[in-house]
């Protein structure tokens, strides 16, 4: 009896020591002139020097949030934790500011970061991490605006990703008339009277015909009770008009962390499965 105990408490403990480690990584942003912050997550065995290199997911935050909310907020609060070991991901979660839309913004130029994730956040975890620095093993996700910001970043930069996901994306800027969000996409494109085709050119459903061209692979989900169930239905409709190549869900939920945590281990699964394929046709 005692034997089996002690086994039984070992196991535990050996559980609780092979858990995902989280860092928090300062990064300091000549684009953004200020510091920011970025979750890291590493799986369990990654210190093992046999371990790696390990593909990454971008997790990008909503609207309102930071680099934290992912970390936090989810009702498991080790829901990243448990997708790093489970799908042997890095997973990052970058701080995207109050209300970026990741944008590099034309009208302030302390707002750019479309250029800090892209360019300084990829190149400073390849540099301290085992990470896959090929496009094959790079991946970017996001929540609402955050979805919006994963479609945009990997459409304009189809060199670095290798799949993209949306889950309940503000995929449609343009035709956004909540005042608050309004006035926080102003902030950073210019006021729409005066830019109304600035903010078409910016919403991913005037983006298709250059999803298309970027060859990244992309799934997108919403739940129907979500107030941006509809632009997610007119993506997937000019989508399919164009013939681009995607998954898209729909499933019972609203604009909520309850949706988004069990969207997550969704978008995993087709990243792991993308780039299984990749890996399959460069053996052949």
């Amino acid at each position: 009896m005692y034997k089996k105990r002690f086994l039984l408490l070992l196991l535990s403990l050996t559980l609780l020591t092979a858990q995902a480690k989280v860092d928090t990584l300062v990064i300091n942003s000549p684009s953004m002139q200020k510091t920011l912050k970025a979750g890291v997550v590493t799986p369990d065995g990654y210190k093992k020097k046999k371990n790696g290199p390990y593909p990454v997911l971008y997790l990008l935050h909503g609207y309102s949030g930071n680099f934290s909310n992912w970390l936090k907020v989810p009702p498991q609060k080790d829901l990243l934790q448990r997708m790093a070991d489970k799908y042997q991901f890095i997973i990052v979660t970058p701080d995207g500011g109050y209300s970026s839309w990741y944008y590099n913004s034309p009208v302030d130029n302390k707002s750019q970061y479309e250029s800090f994730i892209t360019s300084e956040l990829v190149a400073l975890v390849d540099s301290k991490y085992k990470t896959i620095k090929e496009k094959h093993g790079r991946f970017i996700s996001g929540l609402s605006m955050g979805g919006h910001g994963a479609l945009y970043l990997s459409t304009r930069h189809p060199e670095l990703y290798h799949a993209a996901g949306s889950m309940s994306g503000s995929v449609n800027i343009a035709a956004i008339d909540r005042e608050k969000l309004l006035q926080s996409i102003e902030a950073v494109l210019g006021p729409k009277t005066e830019n109304q085709q600035r903010f078409e050119e910016n919403s991913i459903v005037q983006m298709v015909p250059r999803l298309k061209q970027s060859g990244v692979h992309f799934i997108i989900d919403c739940g129907v009770d979500d107030f941006l169930i509809e632009d997610n239905r007119e993506l997937h409709r000019r989508l399919v008009a164009e013939k681009v190549p995607h998954d898209y869900i729909e499933r019972p939920g609203a604009h909520s962390w309850a949706y988004w945590s069990n969207a997550l281990e969704y978008h995993l699964l087709f990243f792991q499965k993308v780039r299984a394929t990749a890996l399959q046709q460069t053996v052949k």
